[in-house]
């Protein structure tokens, strides 16, 4: 046995674990977000989006989904992490032909001071956007989206609530060869602050503690439209999860003026420039 594989085989399953794949497994899934975007752009506007800016990309998957579903789609990736853009580099943009590689570009910068011209759709999603806790420092930023899209742009974010949300909590959930563990462990009902963590854990009792932290307000549904209505957008609508015949979420998500009661619940707000 070589050096490496043995000192390999010596280490635990959360010292070998990437976690940005990890949180990938757990978290996103971006197939089916560019499948949201590019119907639901085609449904409202009546034609296709070319060009999408994700805020907050991270790793860039959604972004490298995106040049990969057309020959004609760019995409703009805007972090501003270096780190975790280096990794999507190496490790998802990496994988793309030389065709989509053209199409794709990943910014250093801040959300709110990055110009990267006109584009059909800005995205930003896993709750991102919240690290904004104030009216006015949220509707600058929406603000900045509103000039950046086209005429018939669309934003695109994603919201959570119900009661469980403002509870201070942990919820795990099995995946293959790991478990994800969100932890909302502080939240201020005052000011609607919560600070929440991701945590993996290991079939060989290893983990990874804190793998990624967030400070955030949970801003909810009525405030997020009246502020976006205020930075300038025409119309915000709200879409919710639809049931299959079992009473459970679909993963597919339908315009709804109302919602539901639940518990627990995640919803997609799309606004209109």
């Amino acid at each position: 046995m070589s050096d490496v594989s043995s000192k390999k085989s010596k280490q635990t399953m959360a010292e070998q674990a990437d976690i940005h794949e990890l949180y990938e497994e757990a978290v996103q899934n971006v197939e089916t977000e560019i499948e949201f975007l590019t119907d639901t752009f085609n449904d409202l506007r009546g034609r296709s989006a070319v060009t999408l800016r994700e805020d907050f990309c991270g790793t860039a998957s959604a972004s490298c989904e995106w040049v990969r579903t057309a020959k004609n789609h760019s995409a703009i990736g805007v972090d501003i992490d270096p780190n975790v853009l280096k990794w999507g580099r190496e490790n998802r943009v990496g994988r793309l032909t030389d065709s989509e590689k053209s199409r794709i570009k990943l910014v250093n910068q801040d959300v709110m001071t990055v110009n990267t011209g006109k584009v059909d759709i800005v995205a930003a999603f896993n709750f991102s956007y919240w690290i904004f806790q104030t009216r006015d420092v949220l509707r600058e930023y929406f603000s900045k989206i509103h000039s950046t899209l086209a005429s018939d742009g669309l934003l695109f974010l994603d919201a959570y609530g119900g009661p469980e949300a403002y509870e201070e909590q942990e919820e795990s959930t099995k995946h293959d060869g790991f478990t994800y563990i969100w932890d909302q462990s502080e939240f201020e009902p005052v000011t609607s602050k919560a600070l929440c963590h991701i945590h993996f854990k290991f079939p060989d009792g290893s983990r990874i503690k804190k793998a990624f932290s967030y400070e955030w307000r949970i801003w909810t549904l009525p405030e997020l439209q009246e502020i976006l209505e205020e930075a300038g957008f025409s119309r915000v609508r709200v879409y919710w999860e639809d049931e299959d015949e079992d009473g459970e979420g679909s993963g597919e998500f339908s315009q709804d003026d109302a919602g539901v009661a639940d518990l627990a619940w995640i919803a997609y707000i799309v606004a209109e420039k």
